[in-house]
């Protein structure tokens, strides 16, 4: 063979044995980091800043099921790093994903921590490399409570229009069988009257609760004062009062302003009122006492009613929740009037809370952020403000009995201090 082609055949074996020397070395180096990471007790690069970023309690763990790393929710469901998984349910799981190689994800109830009430969750466990899985918990109770009280809401909703329709529709029924008889046909009347009053009252309360629950804002936030929030919750219910035989007392501190809007405002301060006339025997008092706590305008009604049972205390906030349903089916109550009172104060910043003892009464008291009072100008403008919201001539008519009444003060409740007569 001529030389030039023996140096040609020479280059080209070389350069085989080179090219396959270099793939041999590349797989070597491959298998060995392989093993090194399938033998390593470290994580991976990055995924501590991920689980780091993660809002959702996640971890991950090893092939011999031990925690190699958490994200800083994963403790409340007891998950530490070198520990195994407390929960056999979330074992399982694991143990399932890492034999079948395929994602999974289960909707389990687990206790979170010390605390005994177990919450709902969704795990979702998933491989990661050879030796790693990664295990995702995401609270899902506060989702499944909203979802409930949704299903309850529409369903009680559903029954509650049902119930004033089918009274008119039964009394319609009435009036056409005693088209004959004039002084039947105006009881009934009276009683379809009623009845659609209560319809009214009701699907009013609805679209007050669905306003002040969506995620819009107030719709008129500006200074609000308090003395004329409660003077024309007063005047409302005046009338309501006088027929039950219960005497309204205003006291407390005067001047107390705050943020927000004055219709919501006077209508919450009204349910409370309401509420504890409708509960109240006749002869009793009601009080409503302004009291200013620093920054804080607090707002209390108390009355002298059947007081509350520290197990419907829990609930009386929810919509259509009454604790004597008879009672409030009697007076027509909706069941919505404290749902209202909550919502209202929330969406002013503030806090309603309760005391009550069976047999003795009830003080509800809503506690708002208080503002300094506006500047003259300004206060009068406010002022006029109001006073065509609420209605001029109601509260002039509550001023001046007021006045007329500064001297006769009393004890209302045990929340109002003293005041006057309403």
């Amino acid at each position: 063979m001529p030389s030039p082609q023996l140096a040609l055949f020479a280059l080209a074996v070389g350069a085989i044995i080179g090219a396959g020397t270099v793939l041999l070395v590349t797989w070597a180096y491959r298998v060995r980091l392989q093993a090194i990471q399938e033998t390593s007790p470290s994580v991976p690069t990055g995924i501590s800043e991920v689980l780091a970023g993660m809002d959702d309690a996640a971890c991950i763990l090893d092939a011999s099921g031990l925690v190699a790393a958490t994200s800083a929710s994963a403790a409340r469901f007891d998950i530490r790093t070198g520990t195994v998984l407390e929960n056999g349910e979330l074992r399982a799981l694991v143990r399932g994903v890492r034999s079948s190689g395929v994602s999974e994800t289960e909707t389990l109830r687990i206790s979170a921590g010390s605390t005994l009430d177990p919450r709902l969750v969704s795990a979702r466990a998933s491989v990661v490399g050879t030796r790693l899985t990664l295990l995702i918990i995401r609270d899902v109770t506060e989702r499944e409570r909203l979802d409930r009280m949704r299903t309850d809401f529409v369903a009680n909703t559903g029954h509650e229009l049902k119930t004033p329709v089918a009274s008119v529709s039964l009394l319609a029924e009435a009036i056409d069988s005693a088209a004959d008889d004039p002084a039947q046909v105006r009881v009934f009347a009276t009683r379809i009257m009623a009845e659609a009053d209560r319809l009214s009252r009701l699907t009013g309360r609805i679209m007050s609760l669905s306003r002040l629950q969506a995620d819009e804002s107030l719709a008129q936030v500006e200074p609000v004062s308090i003395d004329e929030v409660v003077l024309a919750s007063i005047e409302a219910h005046a009338v309501q009062a006088d027929s039950a035989g219960v005497e309204l007392m205003r006291g407390g501190d005067r001047g107390a302003w705050v943020r927000g809007d004055a219709q919501v405002l006077v209508e919450a301060v009204g349910n409370l009122l309401a509420n504890a006339i409708a509960y109240s025997p006749r002869g009793s008092h009601v009080g409503i006492g302004v009291k200013i706590d620093g920054d804080v305008v607090e707002i209390a009604v108390t009355d002298q009613g059947i007081g509350i049972s520290e197990d419907d205390r829990e609930r009386i906030f929810e919509r259509f929740y009454r604790a004597d349903d008879a009672r409030s089916r009697r007076t027509g109550g909706t069941g919505l009037g404290l749902s209202i009172v909550k919502h209202a104060t929330q969406r002013h910043g503030g806090e309603v809370r309760v005391w009550s003892r069976p047999g003795k009464g009830s003080t509800f008291t809503m506690r708002l952020p208080r503002i300094d009072a506006p500047g003259l100008a300004e206060g009068k403008k406010s002022r006029k403000k109001h006073r065509k919201k609420i209605g001029r001539k109601t509260v002039e008519k509550i001023e001046k009995k007021a006045t007329g009444r500064r001297g006769h003060d009393s004890a209302p409740a045990a929340a109002a201090g003293e005041g006057d007569s309403a």
